[in-house]
């Protein structure tokens, strides 16, 4: 298994902190990571699918896989 880069483990954190305003997550992807909005999720999407990523905090990426089954599961 390869390691997570510095980059993929700063979006896991962002992830997975709370948010109290619409827009804050967005701001702080931009303003923490210097990403858009659609490159981060592309980033977080592509991390859900990875090992390293479940070993390195199961809990989220757990909560984060079923999350996206359920939207699929809606199309």
């Amino acid at each position: 298994m390869a390691a997570l880069s510095e980059r993929e483990l700063a979006v896991l954190a962002l992830e997975a902190r709370p948010w109290r305003t619409a827009g804050a997550k967005e701001r702080a992807i931009r303003e923490e990571l210097d990403l858009s909005a659609t490159r981060y999720y592309q980033l977080l999407n592509g991390l859900l699918d990875r090992q390293e990523a479940l070993a390195h905090d199961p809990v989220l990426i757990n909560r984060l896989r079923r999350i996206r089954a359920a939207k699929r599961a809606e199309r």
